[in-house]
Order: C-alpha cells, then sequence, then structure tokens
C-alpha cells in the first residue's frame, strides 16, 4: 500500500520530537565543539572533520560539500528514502500519532502503530511475570543464586529487574494468552514464545532460567537473557543436575524481533548513560552480570555486548554521550576474549585510525572478568586499572610479541611482519612516528646501534602504502660509514617534510589567531612561549609577531587588531599572507571556543618541529662518529638525541590525536 500524504501537524509534531542529535549521532559519531557538534561528512569522503550539527538550530551543515537539512532531511539523502517513509518511520520511532489528509488511511496506520505499543506491553508484562516468580518458591535456588554466587543485594536486583523462567513448558504463554488476554500472535512476535514443531500449540523461550531484561535507551523492555542455574553447559529442571532435560547454553537471548536487534542494542545502556556523559568515557564488557556487578560497586559507565562482535552501531550508539569518544573494553582476558576484542577492533579499527574514538583495551588480572575481579578487589582497584587500560595499538602490539622470542629468527620475522601489517593502517603522521619508534625499540632488543637501521626497515616496508616518505620521520642510517659534509648539507635539505610544514602553519596561525580575537589568553600564550623557548618559525607569522609585540597594552582587542592593520599598511606583501587571521568565519568562532586545549594542542605542535630539527641534527651527528675512533663523542651525541627522541615521544603522547582534530 502506498503511503498517503500526512497531515501537516504530524509533521510538525515529528519535527519537535526528532532531535537532530539524536537522529544524527546513530550514523556520525559527533564531538562537542563549543555549543554544536562536528563530525566526519557521511556524504563525501574526508579526513578532517567539516560537518556540523546545531542541537539549538536543530540543522547540520557539511562545509565540504554544503549538504544541510534538518533532521528529516539528514535521513532522506543518507537512506535515499522519500519524505514519506522517514517521518513514518520518526513517528514510530518518537510513538508520534498519525494522521493522513485520507480519512480511510488512518485505521491501518493506527493499527501498524499500535501494534509497536502493545509489544512493548507484553514485553513489559513479561519482565513483571518474571520478577514476581523469582520471589516465589519456585524461584528459591534462582535467588540463592543471585544473592550468594553472585553477591547481588535486593536492591541491586530490583534495579535491574532480574526475575526467573519457572520451569514448566507452558508457564508464561498461560500467564500471558490464557490470563493476559494477549493475541498469541502478538506474544510470538515478542520473541517469548515459539510453535511447536511436531503439533498445535506454543512453548515458552525461557524455561528454568534466571531472566535478565534488556532495555531501550528510554528503559522500555525489549528483550530479554537468560542464564541457566546449571555450572556447565547443561539445563537443569528446577535446578536438580538429576533431572536434566536437555543439553542448553548456558546463556540465551531472546531472538530478534521488530524491538529488538542484537547489533544495534546495548545492554544497560540506559542506566550507563548518566554516567558515560559524566565521566566522559565508556566501558564495554561482555557478561550481563560483569556490566551488574560494576554497577553495583558504583562504576555506572559500563554496557555489555549481547555475546557477538561489537558492531559500528553499538559503539556509534554509546558514544553519543561522551565528549572525548572514549571507548574501553573490558573483555575476557582468556583466548575467546582476546578473539572477542580482536574481532571489536576489527569494527572499529576504521574509527579508531581516524581518531573518532580514543579507543583502550583492558584486560583484568589472572584472566578474570569483572564480575570476579570485583568478588576479591575493591572498586577504586577497577578504577585505577580503566586508568592505566592501554591504547589500542599497544595492546595490539603486546600481542603481537606475547610469548615470542625474538632472538629466534622465525619468531623475529613473523612478529615484524605483523608488527609492520599493524603500522601500515596508520594514517595519521605523529602517531606513525611514535609507533615506529616504539616498535623499532622492542626490534632492536636493547641495542641502541641497531634502532636506526630497525627504524629505516620499518618505513621501508611502510611506504608502498602510505604516501609518507621515510625522510619525515627519521634520517636513515648512510649505508656508508662516513659521509661528507657536502652530502649532509645535500640530506638535510631533502628532509624538511611538507607535513610537518603544513601542520606547523595550522599551529601557528591558529595561535595568533587566539590572541588576536580572545585577550584573556595573551598572557598564557606569551608565558607558554617562553617557558619552552619557541618562536614563530614561519617569516610572515614571525613579522606579525614582532608588530603585535612592539605594540603596547591594549584593552579592547578591536583595538589590537586595528593597530596591527594600521601598521600593515606599509607592508601590502606581507598582511596578504596573514589578513585572514584578523576575521573569524563560523569555523574559525568554533574553533577558539576552546582555547586551553587548542593553545595547548598548537603550542606542543610548534615545540614537536622544533625538537624534531634538533633530533636529526644529532642523530646525523651521531652516524657521521665512528664509535671507535671517538667513543665519547659517540656516547654524547647519541645521548642527545635519545633524549630529543623521549621529549618527542612525550610530545605524541600528549596530542597522540592529531591536532588536525582541533583544526
Amino acid at each position: 500500500m502506498s503511503i498517503p500524504r500526512l497531515h501537516p501537524d504530524t509533521i510538525e509534531e515529528i519535527k519537535q520530537r526528532a532531535d537532530i542529535y539524536d537522529v544524527i549521532s546513530e550514523h556520525v559519531v559527533l564531538r562537542r565543539r563549543g555549543k554544536d557538534f562536528v563530525g566526519l561528512c557521511p556524504f563525501h569522503e574526508e579526513k578532517t572533520p567539516s560537518f556540523t550539527v546545531s542541537s539549538s538550530k536543530q540543522m547540520y551543515y557539511c562545509f565540504g560539500c554544503q549538504a544541510g537539512g534538518n533532521a528529516i532531511k539528514f535521513l532522506m539523502d543518507l537512506h535515499k528514502h522519500s519524505f514519506s517513509e522517514v517521518v513514518l518511520d520518526l513517528a514510530r520511532r518518537y510513538q508520534v500519532p498519525v494522521q493522513t489528509l485520507e480519512p480511510e488511511h488512518r485505521q491501518e496506520f493506527s493499527r501498524q502503530l499500535s501494534e509497536r505499543s502493545q509489544l512493548y506491553e507484553v514485553l513489559a508484562s513479561a519482565s513483571q511475570f518474571y520478577q514476581h516468580a523469582l520471589k516465589q518458591s519456585q524461584g528459591k535456588l534462582a535467588l540463592e543464586y543471585l544473592r550468594e554466587k553472585r553477591q547481588l543485594t535486593d536492591e541491586t536486583i530490583g534495579q535491574f529487574n532480574l526475575g526467573y523462567a519457572p520451569v514448566g513448558w507452558e508457564t508464561l504463554y498461560r500467564y500471558l494468552v490464557e490470563d493476559k488476554r494477549y493475541p498469541v500472535q502478538l506474544v510470538e512476535k515478542a520473541g517469548l514464545i515459539k510453535p511447536r514443531k511436531e503439533s498445535t500449540g506454543y512453548y515458552d523461550v525461557f524455561r528454568d532460567r534466571i531472566i535478565i531484561p534488556i532495555h531501550d535507551i528510554m528503559g522500555r523492555a525489549i528483550a530479554f537473557g537468560g542464564r541457566s542455574l546449571g555450572e556447565d553447559d547443561t539445563c537443569y529442571n528446577g535446578g536438580n543436575p538429576r533431572n536434566a532435560v536437555s543439553q542448553q547454553p548456558k546463556y540465551l537471548n531472546s531472538p530478534e524481533t521488530e524491538l529488538f536487534q542484537k547489533g544495534k542494542t546495548l545492554f544497560a545502556l540506559h542506566q550507563a548513560k548518566a554516567g558515560i556523559s559524566q565521566l566522559d568515557q565508556a566501558v564495554v564488557v561482555e557478561g550481563y552480570f560483569d556490566a551488574i556487578a560494576l554497577h553495583a560497586a558504583g562504576i555506572n559507565n559500563v554496557v555489555a555486548s549481547l555475546g557477538t562482535a561489537l558492531s559500528l552501531e553499538q559503539v556509534r550508539l554509546v558514544l553519543r554521550y561522551s565528549d572525548s569518544k572514549q571507548l574501553i573494553l573490558n573483555f575476557d582476558a582468556d583466548k575467546a576474549g582476546t578473539i572477542a576484542a580482536e574481532r571489536a577492533i576489527g569494527e572499529i579499527a576504521k574509527l579508531a585510525y581516524k581518531g573518532e574514538v580514543q579507543l583502550k583495551i583492558l584486560n583484568l588480572p589472572d584472566g578474570k572478568d569483572a564480575d570476579e575481579y570485583l568478588l576479591a578487589r575493591s572498586p577504586e582497584d577497577y578504577r585505577q586499572l580503566l586508568a592505566n587500560a592501554p591504547l589500542w595499538l599497544d595492546w595490539q602490539i603486546q600481542q603481537i610479541i606475547k610469548n615470542r622470542d625474538l632472538k629466534q629468527a622465525t619468531d623475529f620475522q613473523q612478529v615484524s611482519q605483523q608488527l609492520v601489517k599493524l603500522l601500515k593502517n596508520i594514517e595519521n603522521s605523529d602517531t606513525l612516528n611514535y609507533y615506529v619508534s616504539h616498535c623499532a625499540e622492542i626490534l632492536a632488543l636493547g641495542d641502541t646501534r641497531l634502532l636506526p637501521l630497525r627504524v629505516e626497515n620499518l618505513l621501508t616496508q611502510i611506504a608502498p602504502q602510505n604516501s609518507y616518505s621515510s625522510q619525515s620521520l627519521y634520517i636513515p642510517r648512510p649505508k656508508q660509514p662516513r659521509i661528507t659534509p657536502q652530502s649532509s648539507t645535500r640530506e638535510s635539505k631533502k628532509t624538511t617534510p611538507t607535513l610537518e610544514k603544513s601542520l606547523l602553519e595550522q599551529a601557528e596561525a591558529l595561535l595568533l589567531r587566539i590572541y588576536l580575537h580572545c585577550p584573556e589568553q595573551r598572557q598564557f600564550i606569551t608565558d607558554a612561549l617562553e617557558e619552552r623557548d619557541l618562536q614563530f618559525s614561519l617569516s610572515h607569522h614571525r613579522f606579525l609577531w614582532q608588530q603585535i609585540l612592539e605594540i603596547s597594552s591594549v584593552p579592547l582587542e578591536q583595538e589590537l587588531i586595528s593597530t596591527v592593520q594600521d601598521r600593515y599598511l606599509e607592508f601590502p606583501e606581507e598582511i596578504e599572507l596573514v589578513s585572514h587571521l584578523f576575521h573569524l568565519n563560523e569555523k574559525s568562532q568554533k574553533e577558539i571556543l576552546r582555547t586551553p586545549q587548542v593553545v595547548q594542542a598548537a603550542i606542543a605542535c610548534m615545540e614537536r618541529v622544533l625538537r624534531e630539527k634538533r633530533y636529526r641534527h644529532f642523530l646525523e651527528l651521531w652516524q657521521q662518529t665512528d664509535p671507535q675512533v671517538e667513543p665519547e663523542r659517540w656516547q654524547s651525541y647519541y645521548q642527545a638525541f635519545y633524549a630529543e627522541k623521549q621529549r618527542l615521544q612525550e610530545l605524541d603522547r600528549q596530542r597522540l590525536f592529531s591536532l588536525t582534530e582541533l583544526l
């Protein structure tokens, strides 16, 4: 049946209810920038975010491809759906009564929408039934299991609406269909009963299991997870091993329904969203009881996957509530947990490589899961482990070298190949620089003389997949033991990286723009530059900075900008290069709203360029020095370039996710 024309009142109400951030954040990872949000545009390929979402205006706009509109327009363009299809889908989602301009169609549309509401009602009744059964004599063993084995309080049991599915094959069926008079087809659509294969009638999906309700983001029950009372994979009748009836999985989830899709749902998200926003961090665990135990311990930014690999939809769903987009995967440390973590990384890797998510991996000591860990340790111990959790790339490197003897040729070759495969996917130059150095140190096995060679080998293997010259990171060790001053000069001219210069230009320009337009930041910028003994490297920026310093203290920003511009009237060529800094467009105005972070990142970038030059200089001197002839000088140069390398790594850690994310 074709969709009839919708009443203007229906369309207007949907526009009011469908928050643009909620709609778009399901498809785009958004970061807060001032009052608005930014992300990578879904309508064209880009590496730096130009896609903006305004909650106050309920509009989106991409400065890259000029796509824009409201929530309805976004879904129409993204899914290639008609206006009516999108509006009807939003009406179902936000439970808006649909009115059409053709009265004869209203009844059918109302029926479709009311069925969804009835499904919620059936599932709510089932949840209440399971909770009631837990407190009856038939649920005694289940309640003892929760209290004694899991050490859950009655308050926590109530908080998560835990229940018990009785032993009988048709107990819930009789309650919902015969007592509550729900249509049997509706109960089946809710995923609570199944038709018998060899005879007529239905049987309950969950029997003799502890029931864990799964809720949507609004806290409505949409499905259930059930755990058998046996410790192995046998499902027992009444918890008695002598009455074993069949081999069943320890955990069983509801089948997918109109309301429930495993790959788009996270357990306890409705309870965790406030904690995720408050802590600006989301933790994903594997099991229901891991999440429940952590919430019971006061760690309330935790959700659980539903027995499947973590999907991009689930990641985007949970990251809606974190500004920094920090996600920690706490999967079991056993083989299955490691495989699950690697599978999850595979799904998220593209987002992580782009810096859209700050991904970390936590494996608990002794292979324990979170539930077991909290039985022996304190919540503070767990929080400390979260704070120290390694970044996903560090974790993957640890997995690659785990149980490997790099002194053995076979292990060394395999580890090298896997490290190169990992490094090839890193797009950001600063991140690549850091991890090439880190992996080279691993492969050098503590022999500092081998470090430049290991770096060169790694970069040579990475180069085919990256348009990144190895010389933009390091000066490779020369093939000859000695080189002439002339060749050294030629080499140094080659090693001025275009990317480095571009990044430096952006950082310096941003710092100058903030100084001009944000009077409250001027002293901080001046102090920071003096403290680190930094100067503007690019001539046009250095010239502007000299003009600023020569001007006496001016209280109002407009007077400073006006005075600087007046001075520049004598230098028409110079002003052309910096005139854009005197004006703020929409993008630059948003940038300077986050001045503390941006100033720190820009200054770190400037220092990094200086340190990189010093590093290259000392490395080249070290390479030219023969350790047999001049051991003291060789050692001195080595200590100097290594100290610079250490500082570079520290700066990389400070701004591991590229400054271009801020620019």
